[in-house]
C-alpha cells in the first residue's frame, strides 16, 4: 500500500509552526513534464527486449540525444538533474556495441570501461545491468576488493568492466599488457559523476584519462568518452579539460519532476546573541519529520556534525523510531556502509545524516525531504543535494538551514545568490607541474614518451622531461624517454591527494573502526581528542604517526576537544603583482607552514575547562595564493592604530575566506588564510588566502581575478551584520581558526576593506550592490 505523505507546503508549515520568523525565504520551483522519444532503431534487439521486460520502451529526450551522439562517435557529457536517468545515455550505445560484435563471426564484441569515484556507484551500475539480464553481456566490477582468481577472468572475458580511476592508475595502465584483450576492443569509456573531478583531484584524473587514451591508441583503439554529471556550470568545457578533446554537452533535462519547495531557514539567537547551530536545528526538524513517517536526509558539513545530528535526532523520537535514524560518512568501514545503504533503500531507515552527496556513495533519490545544515560549500552542491528529494514525480521539500558564518548570512539575505545565480564551473589545471611531472613519469613507464605526446601533456612537455632526466628518473634514448627505475612511479602518486591514511583502532579489541587522512589526523585524532563514530564516543589514547594509527578507548568524558594551531607562510615567487597606491595585490607560489600546538576541552555549554599542549611536527604545504599588503601610513590614515592592525587583518582574512566559495568552486575547507601585521618577506602588514592543496587548485587564482567583487561582498557582509561590528560567527568569527579567533576586530576590518576598495577604485554604491555571480 502506498504511503500518503503530506505535500511539501504542508510539511513546511508543520516544521515552521510557532517559529515562522525562522523562515527567511520560500522558493517554489514548478513541476516539469516529461519529454519522451522512441528508442533509437539501432538499439540491439536483445537489449531492446531486456529493457521492455524492465518496463522501459521510451526514452527521455536527453537520454536519446546523448546516446545518439555517442553512437555517432562523438564525445559527450550528459549534465542533467539528480535521478534523471543519465545511465541510459551511455548504456544504450555501449551495450549495443558489445552485442553487435558478439553477433559477428568472431564472436568478440567491443568492450566498455565504466569509471566512477566510488566502488559503491560501480556496484550500483552492475546491479542495474544484471537486473536487465541482457543475453550476451558479461559485466563485472574490478576494484581493490576483487579476488585475485577473478581478476584474470575479468581481463580475458568481461565486456563491461566497472571500476574507478585508482584501479586504472595502479593496475590497468602499469600492466596494460595484461589488459590487451580489453584495450584492443575498447569502444567506450564512461566517466560517471564527472563533476567530482575538480581541483587537484580533477587535475590528476584529467592526466590519467590522457594516459588511458594514449595507451589505448597503442593497441589501435580510440574510444568514445561519455561523461555524466549532476548540476555543474559549463559542463562541456569541464569535460573537455578532463579528456583533452572537444565534448558535446547535453543539458536540457527531459525527465519529469515534481514541484520543489525550497526554504531558507535561519536558526534563532539566544538571549546572549549566540545563534543556534544549524546541526542542532536540523536534528529537531528531522525528529519531527521521522515522527510523521517522512523519510528525511540531512546533510551536515563535518563528520562530527553528522554524528551529532543523528544522535540528537534519535534522542528526540520514540523508542520505536530511535533505531531508524543513522549517520553515514567517510571513514566508515565498507560493511558498515552497505548495511546502511540497504536499510535506506528498504525504507527501514527514516532519517539519515550524511556529510555530502558523494560520501553517500550510492545513487539515492526519491527521499521525501532534504535538510542542509549549513551551506554545503558550492552552489552546485546545493542543487545536487536538494535533488535527492522527490519521489515518483511527487512534490518535494528542501530546507537550507543557515550557519552562523559570513557566507550563510549573505545567502539568507540574498536569495538570488541561490535562485538567480549560475552554477559554478569546475576548476582543474592539468598543467599544474606538481601534478603533470609525476604523470609524465607514469606515462614513460607505460610506453616511452616522445615529443609527439605533447597532444596529451601540453606544450610544456619538453621542460618536464628535462626535469625528470635531471632527477635521474628518465633516460633519453633514440626511441624516446624511458623510465629508469625498478619500481613503478604510480606507487608514489595519490590521485586523490590524501596521502597516507591513519587507521583508528579500538585499543581493547584491536579492531579497526575507521580511517582518516594523515593531515586531518593532527587536528582530529591527536592524543586526548574526543572522537565520535556511529554515535559512540571514544577518547584517543595515542596517535602514532610512524605506525599511522590512532588508538581509542570507548567512553564519553563529557566534553569535546578543539585543536589549536599556528600558521605562517613564505613567499616563494610572486607571479603577478600590481600596486594600487598604498595597496599591492599579488598572486604566486607560497609555502604555508602549519603546526597543531594543542587543544581545548569544552563543556557542552561552550565553557573551556582546560588547554593542553601537543608535540606534533610542522607540516609544509607548497601551493598558490593571493595576498595583499598595505602601508602602515595608509592604515593609520584609515583610523587603524598600529596595535589594532593584527585584529583588523585577522578579521578581514576570516570574512574573505567565508565569502570566496560564492565566487570559486570551493568551500571554506578547501582554502586557508594567514594574516600578520609585519611579514618578513613583504616588510608590510599582509593578508593571504591560499589553496589548501599541493600546487594549488585554481581557487586563489579566481579570487585574484575577481578581487574587487570578492572584497566588496566581504565588506557588505561585515557592514550589514546584526552584531553591529562587534564581531560574531556571521561576519568574522571562523569555525576553523587555529588561534581561537583571537585577536579579531570587525570595525577595524571594515576600515581595512574600505582602504582596499578605495585603492582598487570601487565606489561605495558598487560595494553595496555587488552581485554574487
Amino acid at each position: 500500500m502506498s504511503r500518503q505523505i503530506p505535500d511539501a507546503p504542508e510539511l513546511l508549515a508543520g516544521l515552521a509552526a510557532g517559529r515562522e520568523e525562522r523562515l527567511r525565504h520560500i522558493e517554489r520551483i514548478p513541476a516539469r513534464a516529461a519529454d519522451e522519444v522512441d528508442l533509437p532503431d539501432w538499439v540491439a534487439p536483445p537489449l531492446r527486449g531486456a529493457l521492455a521486460g524492465a518496463g522501459i520502451d521510451r526514452l527521455w529526450s536527453h537520454q536519446a540525444r546523448a546516446a545518439e551522439a555517442a553512437r555517432d562517435g562523438r564525445h559527450v557529457v550528459l549534465a542533467t538533474g539528480t535521478a534523471s536517468g543519465k545511465s541510459l545515455g551511455y548504456l544504450l550505445p555501449s551495450l549495443t556495441a558489445v552485442l553487435e560484435g558478439r553477433s559477428a563471426a568472431n564472436g568478440r564484441g567491443a568492450t566498455a570501461l565504466y569509471l566512477s569515484p566510488t566502488k559503491a556507484l560501480a556496484a550500483d551500475q552492475l546491479a542495474r545491468i544484471q537486473s536487465w539480464a541482457v543475453p550476451g553481456i558479461r559485466a563485472a566490477t574490478y576494484d581493490g576488493d576483487t579476488p585475485t582468481d577473478e581478476r584474470r577472468w575479468i581481463r580475458d572475458h568481461a565486456d563491461v568492466i566497472l571500476t574507478n580511476p585508482d584501479l586504472v592508475h595502479h593496475s590497468l595502465l602499469p600492466g596494460h599488457e595484461h589488459w590487451a584483450h580489453v584495450l584492443r576492443r575498447l569502444r567506450y569509456v564512461v566517466v560517471d559523476e564527472c563533476h567530482v573531478y575538480r581541483g587537484v583531484f580533477g587535475s590528476h584524473v584529467a592526466l590519467l584519462l590522457r594516459r588511458l587514451r594514449r595507451v589505448a591508441r597503442r593497441y589501435g583503439a580510440d574510444p568514445v568518452f561519455v561523461l555524466a554529471s549532476a548540476t555543474v556550470g559549463d559542463p562541456g568545457t569541464h569535460a573537455a579539460r578532463l579528456i583533452g578533446d572537444d565534448v558535446l554537452e547535453v543539458t536540457e533535462d527531459g525527465s519529469p519532476r515534481g514541484a520543489l519547495t525550497f526554504a531558507l531557514w535561519q536558526p534563532p539567537e539566544d538571549e546572549e546573541g549566540n545563534r543556534r547551530s544549524p546541526t542542532t536545528e536540523a536534528a529537531d526538524l528531522m525528529a519531527h519529520l521521522v515522527g510523521r513517517d517522512v523519510q528525511t536526509l540531512a546533510f551536515a558539513r563535518s563528520r562530527a556534525g553528522v554524528e551529532a545530528l543523528a544522535s540528537s535526532a534519535a534522542r528526540q523520537v520514540s523508542i520505536t523510531d530511535e533505531g531508524r535514524i543513522a549517520a553515514y560518512r567517510g571513514g566508515y568501514l565498507p560493511e558498515e556502509r552497505r548495511v546502511i545503504e540497504r536499510r535506506l533503500r528498504e525504507r527501514d531507515l527514516l532519517g539519515l545524516a550524511a556529510t555530502n552527496a558523494l560520501e553517500l556513495g550510492i545513487d539515492v533519490a526519491g527521499l521525501d525531504v532534504v535538510l542542509m545544515a549549513g551551506w554545503p560549500g558550492r552552489l552546485a552542491s546545493v542543487w545536487q543535494q536538494a535533488g535527492r528529494a522527490g519521489r515518483d514525480g511527487q512534490d518535494a521539500l528542501a530546507v537550507l538551514l543557515a550557519a552562523d558564518d559570513p557566507l550563510d548570512t549573505w545567502v539568507v539575505e540574498h536569495p538570488e545568490a541561490i535562485f538567480d545565480a549560475p552554477v559554478e564551473s569546475s576548476v582543474l589545471d592539468p598543467t599544474n607541474l606538481r601534478v603533470l611531472v609525476p604523470h609524465v613519469a607514469c606515462a614513460a613507464a607505460e610506453i616511452p614518451v616522445t615529443l609527439a605526446d605533447e597532444q596529451w601533456f601540453g606544450d610544456g612537455l619538453a621542460g618536464v622531461l628535462e626535469v625528470l632526466v635531471a632527477r635521474g628518473l628518465l633516460r633519453k634514448r633514440p626511441g624516446g624517454w624511458f623510465w629508469t627505475r625498478p619500481d613503478r612511479p604510480g606507487e608514489h602518486v595519490s590521485l586523490r591527494g590524501i596521502g597516507e591514511v591513519v587507521s583508528i583502532v579500538e585499543g581493547r579489541s584491536g579492531r579497526v573502526i575507521g580511517t582518516i587522512d594523515a593531515e586531518s589526523a593532527h587536528s582530529q585524532v591527536h592524543t586526548g581528542a574526543v572522537h565520535v563514530h556511529q554515535g559512540r564516543t571514544h577518547v584517543v589514547t595515542e596517535l602514532d604517526l610512524e605506525q599511522a594509527t590512532a588508538t581509542v578507548a570507548v567512553g564519553d568524558p563529557g566534553w569535546s576537544t578543539h585543536a589549536q594551531s599556528v600558521s605562517s607562510f613564505d613567499v616563494v615567487s610572486e607571479e603577478s603583482g600590481v600596486d594600487h597606491g598604498p595597496v599591492r595585490i599579488s598572486f604566486g607560489r607560497v609555502d604555508v607552514r602549519h603546526r597543531v600546538t594543542g587543544f581545548l576541552r569544552r563543556l557542552p555549554s561552550g565553557e573551556v575547562i582546560g588547554r593542553h599542549d601537543l608535540d606534533l611536527p610542522e607540516r609544509t604545504l607548497s601551493t598558490h595564493a593571493v595576498w595583499w599588503t598595505m602601508t602602515p601610513q595608509s592604515l593609520a590614515a584609515a583610523g587603524i592604530d598600529e596595535a589594532d592592525v593584527p585584529g583588523a587583518a585577522h578579521a578581514a582574512e576570516h570574512a574573505a575566506i567565508g565569502m570566496l566559495p560564492l565566487l570559486a568552486t570551493c568551500d571554506r575547507w578547501d582554502i586557508g588564510g594567514v594574516s600578520t601585521d609585519l611579514h618578513p618577506d613583504t616588510g608590510l602588514p599582509t593578508i593571504m588566502v591560499y589553496d589548501g592543496h599541493p600546487g594549488g587548485a585554481g581557487f586563489a587564482a579566481t579570487a585574484h581575478e575577481r578581487i574587487g567583487q570578492w572584497l566588496a561582498m566581504t565588506r557588505e557582509t561585515i557592514a550589514g551584520c546584526g552584531c553591529g561590528q562587534r564581531g560574531c560567527p556571521a561576519c568574522v568569527v571562523s569555525p576553523k581558526c587555529g588561534n581561537g579567533n583571537e585577536p579579531l576586530d570587525a570595525r577595524g576590518a571594515l576600515a581595512l576593506l574600505d582602504l582596499l576598495l578605495d585603492a582598487l577604485g570601487h565606489k561605495v554604491e558598487d560595494r553595496m550592490s555587488a552581485p554574487p555571480g
